[in-house]
């Protein structure tokens, strides 16, 4: 990687320590208690901690009978040896609590290190958004492809790989990345349509709900803009008329080539 590439991609690991990017608010700071997984931890100030815009592979902590993911337990180590003990400021970028009552934040060590940075740069971690939670996905997005291309951490594993056209109809119930050409872009009764090959009944395709249009068409990515280009979408895979994403919001798509 260039020297000067090096140096941004650092840049967006270490912040001040004093301040944090305008696009989030304050949560304080209070130090880190327990690493539960590879994105998750507690606080001594009694916040459980989700650290918004990353997955890291499941470890599965309450459910004994189901074995790790590959690269969980690397995953939990990595962020250990970055947060355990350390004091970290919380910064919040959108929804705040989950379903689980988990902060949703981003975490910064005193020394202004980004956790959510660091672990997706070493391959610790993949991007993973939400639609009211996408502060700082874009620097994400960037850090996860350095890693891939080097074959960092979780990417030198197959499990992980970006997924094919062909590949996604082994992957369906399960959130993957797919890089595929778009052959047609169409609306059918306000939803987008992708299709990525010749029979749309069982071929990949992407969708984008009535309600996200706009969202989506604010970032430039509609029906028609979008047909022929190569693309890369992460989501769940679901099983509808072939294996199925449906696109929430634009972080979810990475225009990659024409």
């Amino acid at each position: 990687m260039p020297a000067l590439a090096a140096v941004v991609l650092l840049a967006f690991v270490r912040a001040g320590a004093a301040e944090l990017p305008p696009v989030l608010d304050d949560g304080g700071t209070a130090r880190v208690a327990e690493v539960i997984d590879g994105d998750t931890v507690h606080l001594a100030d009694g916040r459980s901690v989700r650290l918004v815009g990353i997955q890291a592979p499941e470890l599965n902590p309450v459910q004994p009978d189901v074995q790790p993911e590959p690269y969980a337990r690397r995953a939990r180590r990595a962020l250990a040896e970055l947060a355990a003990g350390e004091r970290v400021r919380v910064g919040y970028g959108g929804r705040r609590r989950d379903r689980h009552g988990r902060y949703l934040a981003h975490l910064y060590r005193a020394d202004g290190t980004w956790l959510q940075g660091a672990l997706v740069r070493d391959g610790a971690a993949r991007v993973y958004s939400f639609a009211d939670n996408t502060a700082l996905v874009d620097r994400l997005l960037r850090l996860e492809r350095d890693a891939r291309r080097a074959g960092r951490g979780l990417w030198a594993l197959s499990r992980y790989r970006v997924r094919s056209r062909a590949g996604a109809h082994e992957a369906v119930d399960s959130w993957q990345i797919v890089q595929a050409r778009v052959r047609r872009g169409e609306v059918v009764d306000g939803r987008v349509y992708l299709n990525f090959g010749q029979d749309w009944r069982s071929d990949f395709t992407v969708t984008i709900p009535p309600e996200r249009r706009e969202r989506l068409a604010a970032a430039g990515l509609t029906a028609d803009r979008l047909q022929g280009r190569r693309i890369r979408v992460r989501g769940w895979i679901e099983s509808y008329n072939g294996p199925q994403i449906e696109v929430t919001h634009p972080q979810q798509i990475e225009v990659i080539g024409p």
